[in-house]
């Protein structure tokens, strides 16, 4: 580290893990709890929701979402996401990361409430009111990925950097989980309540009229864990390397790092008055100076993510329909409402428990070992590996017996989404361009990447219905082999400080030196 380095920022590349470190991956992990509940539980319940709306008396099957109403309502969240990436992004750059954190959180609480009170019998009221809530929904979700992943990077020390970002992350796995438990256990009390036959001995009665709470409670539970940790989040101060580079406010830095670290830091106001006038160098992101120095490498973050996320997305959000194809899930027809949505939400807890969290923990464990870039070649080229293992053979795994290896090798592909381009397409963004433009970055990629998963939940039901499953997991296999290659735009941070991947350190020691330099001049003179 250089040793004109800015005090407060070399405070806190070097600070031992401490208390405050595992309270800022709680704050910020509480609200990737909350954003992949809310993102994912939905698809727990699309095929109630097409039971209870959408059955025709008289029809020989349980009633289901007609294909467009099934890609809004799975899609619009997404859609929300990446409006409020960007928006919320740039915001985080102009306004600071605090002042815009707690508007995120608070819309998300509203917006999980609001989900759930589109109290109405008509279909069509019901599913416009949750599209319309989902999507500011998503946008509050949006906000939360470029700010917790910048908050926790400028928080975090050099060494362990990585494994923080990741942890804040690692709370998505949990909150999949949540969705399943929680769908587990609010339909296990009402069918236990409410008992009703199998669609095939009664097609009214086995959607009970109690069966409209079920999904409603699901998807409003979703603003508990945001709720609970509003205060902490108003309590945080301003991360310092905001406050001292870009609001170039030097003492307040030293002052609330200070009592984050509980040591003594001394305030530099000078050195970042120099610092600002002489570099020239605040250049904006659409400049060819941005271009020349990071260009590749927001294209290489952007892309990664977008190809990921076509792939995870997809996995994600139509287990259920993968999962019945093959038989794991017996055929509706055999079921009631509620117990089918028992089935859907046990297989998909599963998949989170075996594969879907551990690979989350895996990454955290070694992320600062082995390196970013590694970690996501590694996950792209087994995630493609995996893939075609399940395409190519596919009738093989539909047959009587086959279909637990099926679920194991699904299972592998989470595992090595999660230990791999899962977690690190949200950690790199965080830790290689400049304070001023991180969280705008970071938002840009994180867009990218929900793009992908607009691709990946509008599409999918288009291709399953159209090329079939075999082929649409050929495609997803092709797509997983790009996202290796394009990870090699990707830059290394790891062991590097924050500075020295954007290129600040290079203009706080040129300005150091050449103000020593003026300095030495004049005396002479």
């Amino acid at each position: 580290m250089a040793k004109d380095h800015l005090n407060v920022l070399n405070a806190l590349d070097v600070a031992k893990t401490q208390w405050y470190h595992f309270t800022a991956i709680v704050i910020a992990g509480m609200g990737f709890f909350t954003d992949s509940y809310d993102l994912f539980c939905i698809s727990l319940v699309t095929k109630l929701l097409g039971r209870i709306y959408y059955y025709e008396e008289g029809s020989n099957k349980p009633g289901s979402l007609p294909s467009n109403v099934a890609a809004a309502i799975n899609g619009v969240a997404l859609c929300g996401t990446l409006a409020g990436q960007l928006f919320f992004g740039w915001l985080g750059d102009k306004m600071g990361r605090k002042r815009v954190y707690g508007i995120t959180l608070m819309l998300m609480v509203i917006c999980s409430i609001a989900s759930g009170l589109s109290f109405s019998k008509d279909p069509k009221a019901v599913v416009i009111t949750l599209c319309f809530f989902r999507f500011w929904l998503g946008f509050g979700i949006g906000g939360d990925y470029p700010l917790s992943a910048t908050i926790m990077s400028e928080y975090a020390n050099k060494k362990t950097r990585g494994a923080f970002i990741a942890a804040v992350f690692a709370m998505q796995g949990f909150g999949i989980l949540a969705g399943g438990m929680v769908a587990i256990i609010v339909s296990s009390v009402f069918s236990a309540y409410y008992p009703a036959p199998p669609f095939s001995a009664d097609p009214v009665l086995s959607t009970i009229p109690q069966a409209d709470y079920v999904w409603r409670i699901i998807l409003m539970f979703g603003a508990l864990p945001a709720l609970l940790t509003f205060y902490s989040r108003m309590k945080m101060p301003e991360t310092a390397r905001y406050t001292a580079l870009v609001a170039n406010n030097a003492k307040q830095a030293a002052e609330d790092m200070s009592k984050v670290l509980q040591v003594e830091i001394v305030a530099e106001p000078e050195k970042i008055q120099e610092l600002e006038k002489r570099r020239g160098n605040d250049f904006g992101l659409f400049t060819t100076q941005f271009f020349r120095r990071h260009g590749l490498h927001l294209i290489g973050t952007a892309t990664t993510w977008f190809l990921l996320d076509i792939a995870y997305y997809s996995q994600n959000l139509f287990q259920k329909d993968i999962f019945s194809a093959i038989g794991w899930i017996p055929p509706a027809k055999t079921m009631s409402a509620l117990e089918e949505l028992f089935k859907i939400a046990r297989a998909q807890t599963l998949i989170a428990l075996c594969s879907t969290v551990p690979g989350y923990w895996f990454t955290v464990a070694l992320i600062d070992r082995m390196g970013r870039v590694k970690i996501q070649l590694m996950g792209f080229f087994f995630m493609t590996v995996f893939m075609f293992g399940l395409a190519i053979p596919y009738h093989h795994w539909t047959l009587n017996g086959n279909q637990i290896f099926f679920v194991v090798l699904y299972s592998f592909t989470f595992f090595f989404a999660n230990f791999g381009p899962n977690a690190t397409t949200f950690i790199v963004p965080a830790e290689i361009f400049p304070a001023r433009l991180r969280s705008t970055c970071h938002g840009i990629s994180a867009a990218a990447g929900k793009a992908g998963a607009i691709v990946g939940a509008f599409g999918f039901v288009y291709a399953e219905s159209t090329i079939g499953v075999r082929y649409t997991l050929i495609i997803l296999g092709v797509i997983n082999f790009f996202g290796m290659m394009f990870t090699f735009l990707v830059p290394e941070p790891n062991g590097k400080s924050l500075e020295e991947m954007s290129g600040e350190a290079e203009e706080e020691t040129t300005a150091t030196t050449e103000s020593t330099l003026e300095a030495g001049l004049g005396v002479r003179t």
